[in-house]
């Protein structure tokens, strides 16, 4: 795989060694979500399914343990360009259905016409070239197919401490192309995706998690921008979400004895769907 069809800084942050936090730190998906995603398709099961970034198989795990899943996947053909994400998700994905490749969003290496279903979880604003992948999308799903962009992201609306840790962190991106910045958007534009799929359908959901100071620090350690920072550096940035949670603008305690607070946080689907 071309080292140049991978962004540098998310090759280097979520390189190998980088790989047990990112699984261990990162939030699940909603059920809610993966229904939604389910009754969006409207050909019969069981379905061939092509996961882009599969990383170390968060979405994976999650779509296969869901009651409106489980028995409705024929084969999942994970895809995902770094080999520390790769080994993490072929020991954590127990699943005779479900494999993983080396692979990118416009070189997939899927048959034509085979999937039933694209889903591109937490991924898709690093991709470096929108028409190539919407033509490489197209030429994968099946008629009537569709593409499911998702992405988890803290809310920074719903509290002011979680906008507090959200502009400490993000002052170091270092100009990668974070899912906020919304310059994915421009896929919607590009001739391989007008020519091929319909407008986008988006759904936002809003809800909580559990979390305790670990959980925060975690999170904000496996962003790629935060983990290729030096030692020094990165103990700066955890002392200052420390300093944040000690103040605790807005935070509201679940259990404070045991030290576990809600973490607001959002889900937008967006769906393309294949004309």
């Amino acid at each position: 795989m071309s080292a140049a069809t991978v962004h540098q800084i998310a090759a280097q942050g979520f390189g190998t060694g980088t790989n047990e936090l990112y699984d261990r730190a990162r939030p699940s998906y909603q059920s809610a979500v993966l229904s939604h995603v389910r009754n969006a398709l409207k050909s019969p099961a069981p379905y061939n399914v092509v996961e882009i970034g599969a990383g170390t198989g968060i979405f994976t795990r999650a779509l296969l343990a869901h009651p409106e899943w489980a028995s409705a996947i024929k084969e999942l053909r994970a895809v995902e360009p770094s080999p520390g994400m790769r080994e993490v998700f072929a020991r954590t994905v127990a699943d005779e259905r479900a494999s993983v490749t080396e692979g990118t969003f416009d070189n997939t290496g899927v048959e034509d016409g085979w999937a039933d279903l694209i889903v591109i979880a937490q991924a898709y604003h690093w991709c470096p070239d929108y028409n190539k992948a919407s033509a490489e999308f197209a030429r994968v799903l099946k008629p009537n197919g569709f593409v499911a962009f998702v992405w988890n992201l803290d809310d920074r609306d719903a509290a002011a401490w979680v906008a507090q840790l959200r502009d400490s962190i993000e002052l170091h991106e270092s100009g990668t192309p974070q899912f906020r910045l919304g310059l994915w958007r421009a896929t919607f534009s590009t001739p391989s995706y007008t020519a091929s799929f319909a407008p986008p359908e988006e759904n936002l959901w809003k809800y909580v998690l559990p979390a305790s100071r670990d959980t925060v620090v975690d999170r904000a350690r496996s962003k790629s921008y935060i983990a290729i920072l030096d030692p020094e550096k990165k103990q700066e940035v955890v002392g200052g979400i420390h300093k944040i949670l000690d103040k605790g603008d807005g935070l509201k305690w679940i259990d404070e004895k045991e030290g576990v607070f809600e973490y607001p946080y959002t889900t937008l689907v967006v769906i393309g769907r294949k004309k």
